[in-house]
């Protein structure tokens, strides 16, 4: 059975019905519409906390989906997921991917800073510290983009930068 037949709360149940009416009259094409029950199936998998499932959905939809911009959302997810996961690593490089297809994503520039930091002061306490200043170089650079595109976000990341001397602005909005 498809996940959105299961969905037993109000809220997704309503979302179901909307994004069903929406692929009906949406002038996409049918690969588009497949793309988009996939990720609509692993938004609803990945709130559930069920990732694998997620997953699975999210990379049938990347196999259909060829808008750029759409695709973009789908790549942030599965980074979202493996970040969540401890995957580092995996989740910087679909992170990236997301923003070479959509610039303009400040969540993405975001995590992609959360991740740099988190590395960072992980080497800050193992002792590498001119590692860990090169990580939070990196973190640095990744924030001003998306404080830049999403000024009145990110109010910690700002004052992060304020601080470690790494802003080249005092306020950003």
């Amino acid at each position: 059975m498809p996940r959105t037949q299961r969905n037993d709360n109000f809220i997704d149940k309503s979302f179901t019905v909307m994004a069903d009416i929406l692929l009906k009259i949406l002038p996409a094409n049918k690969k588009a519409k497949e793309a988009f029950v996939y990720y609509r199936d692993g938004m609803s998998a990945q709130a559930d906390g069920e990732y694998a499932e997620a997953l699975d959905n999210y990379y049938e939809a990347l196999k259909l989906e060829e808008d750029g911009n759409d695709r973009s959302y789908i790549l942030y997810n599965i980074g979202i997921i493996h970040a969540s996961n401890g995957e580092h690593e995996k989740a910087l490089n679909y992170y990236q991917e997301a923003v070479e297809l959509n610039p303009q994503m400040p969540s993405a520039l975001n995590n992609i800073a959360v991740i740099y930091h988190y590395q960072g002061e992980k080497a800050k306490s193992e002792g590498d510290t001119n590692e860990a200043e090169a990580l939070f170089d990196k973190a640095a650079e990744y924030w001003k983009q998306a404080i830049r595109i999403a000024p009145n976000n990110y109010i910690e990341a700002q004052n992060w930068l304020k601080i470690t001397g790494r802003s080249e602005m005092d306020v950003f909005f």
